[in-house]
């Protein structure tokens, strides 16, 4: 693979990966890692000659990828809402569906607070950190608590806070339950496990063999975490306030059920992402009457 222009090496790593069933966007990844070239540059200089030792690494990555190992875990980052992350084995990789929990829930919290309003947020099962990082750095006026029952996984999010410069707290617990019981919340967002066990088989080995089944999977068929969620909830919830949760395609209805029936008298409704599945469950706690 000596003297490789930049888009003979891309197009020799797609067709390779191919070949394993990977994706070929990979490719472009992964030798924009080693070039260390953003997206215009890259393809402005893509028939350029590349160095022999950038050839050497980009195979041996595109080999790794090949091989099972996810290409965020090879570069040790994931971009998300614009922001890279650190990631590796210890955490999920944050999804582009998070970023919509996100996007919809800081949408419709402008119609509950008033405006730089300091309002208590938490982010239950943090992994990496990226909600609740996210959520500071785009309201900086929010206190935002994380809690993660891994301590690695909380190791990570710490250093993607102090990375980001993000002042988050951060507590180690089972959901809520490890929380001091003085703690209230304006805004829960969270996007815990909640895979079937019995969907593993059918998942891609990139996922499970290199990613925290603790992160992916959950007891009664993956909602086991938002039944404990909603019945610790209550307790915690500040009025008005909402509650926000990813879930699973196929989850929306038994997961708005979950919520209405801890919230009875709170308007609760499913938001689908931009595939068109049921991917968010929103509760809006209205004020005390």
């Amino acid at each position: 693979m000596a003297n490789f222009k930049i888009f003979e090496a891309l197009n020799w790593a797609s067709s390779y990966l191919e070949d394993f069933n990977r994706e070929k966007h990979g490719a472009e990844l992964l030798l924009r890692h080693v070039l260390q070239l953003d997206y215009t540059a890259f393809y402005t200089n893509i028939r350029e000659e590349m160095k022999e030792s950038d050839v050497y690494q980009f195979k041996k990555m595109i080999e790794e990828h090949a091989a099972g190992t996810p290409v965020q875990h090879i570069i040790g980052s994931e971009s998300f809402y614009g922001r890279d992350y650190i990631v590796n084995s210890h955490v999920l990789i944050p999804r582009p569906e998070t970023e919509e929990l996100i996007y919809y829930g800081l949408e419709r919290s402008a119609g509950i607070f008033a405006k730089g309003q300091s309002l208590h947020c938490a982010d239950i099962g943090t992994g990496s950190g990226a909600i609740a990082i996210t959520l500071k750095l785009e309201r900086p006026s929010w206190q935002v608590t994380a809690v993660d029952i891994s301590s690695e996984a909380l190791a990570v999010a710490k250093e993607n806070a102090k990375k980001l410069k993000a002042e988050v707290q951060f507590a180690q617990g089972d959901l809520l339950a490890d929380l001091d019981a003085s703690m209230t919340f304006d805004l829960v967002l969270s996007n815990p496990p909640y895979i079937p066990h019995g969907d593993l088989e059918g998942m891609s080995d990139i996922v499970v063999d290199h990613e925290p089944h603790q992160a992916l999977f959950a007891e009664e068929e993956g909602l086991i975490l938002y039944r404990r969620m909603c019945e610790q909830l209550p307790e915690f919830m500040n009025r008005p306030g909402m509650i926000g949760f990813e879930v699973g395609a196929g989850q929306g209805e038994q997961v708005a059920g979950l919520l209405k029936a801890s919230f009875p008298k709170d308007e609760v409704d499913i938001v689908f992402d931009i595939n068109g599945k049921d991917r968010m469950v929103f509760c809006r706690l209205l004020p005390d009457v």
